[in-house]
């Protein structure tokens, strides 16, 4: 199965394309940032797919980054996957930012739990933590840093995500153990996406946007025109 992977959810635009029968990556590009995603996604697509030799009706699916993240850009990678999906005629699936970053943890034989900490802003971080065999010992949430440092420093964890400085420089200095790994990377390996979007049920893993809490912006409904 060859799988078309995008992520625009958080700091960085990246695209690869994936071939399961291998388990290689064809070609992938990544580049952080925050901004500019909606410009830089798609000649980022189309020169992944050129530098894979592949033509678009070769995929096989495609898989994109659902959230939680940046409310414009997890849209931008969902637009472009549906798009895709549409003009190709082969399934699109999401898959969750918590989900990617944890993932390539999980396939170790350490047993300590993975705690994927996206930092949401304003003293929030989203949140997810997975045990042994990814068994989810947190659901995926949005919290404060207080309440995500209750939550998690229960014992020996690894931390991976923009919100693990956060938590790690927060961290009880009696009674727990200082986390065994931080890694503050600012988006998930786009690979990883592309090997989770390629296990999906296309059935149960649509692409659609993966909030956790509502936008901070709202319409202002003292200057709102009344609809004709």
């Amino acid at each position: 199965m060859r799988v078309l992977a995008i992520d625009t959810a958080l700091g960085a635009c990246s695209a690869a394309l994936f071939d399961t029968d291998t388990g290689r990556p064809l070609a992938v590009q990544s580049v952080e940032m925050n901004r500019g995603h909606a410009e830089a996604l798609l000649p980022m697509i189309d020169r992944v797919m050129k530098a894979a030799a592949v033509k678009f009706d070769a995929i096989d699916r495609i898989a994109t980054t659902i959230g939680p993240g940046s409310f414009t850009g997890l849209r931008v990678g969902i637009a472009a996957a549906r798009g895709l999906a549409l003009a190709c005629q082969k399934p699109a699936v999401g898959v969750t930012t918590l989900a990617a970053l944890t993932a390539p943890h999980l396939i170790d034989k350490e047993a300590v739990p993975v705690v994927a900490a996206i930092d949401a802003m304003h003293g929030n971080v989203y949140l997810q933590m997975v045990g042994a065999g990814g068994r989810t010992l947190i659901a995926p949430r949005v919290a404060t840093l207080r309440e995500a440092i209750r939550a998690v420093a229960i014992g020996l964890v690894r931390i991976v995500g923009s919100g693990a400085t956060l938590l790690a420089g927060n961290w009880p200095s009696q009674d727990t153990p200082a986390p065994l790994l931080v890694d503050p990377r600012p988006a998930p390996d786009i690979t990883w996406v592309a090997r989770l979007g390629a296990a999906a049920d296309p059935e149960r893993a649509k692409p659609r946007p993966l909030y956790l809490r509502p936008p901070d912006a709202r319409p202002q409904d003292a200057n709102r025109l009344l609809r004709q």
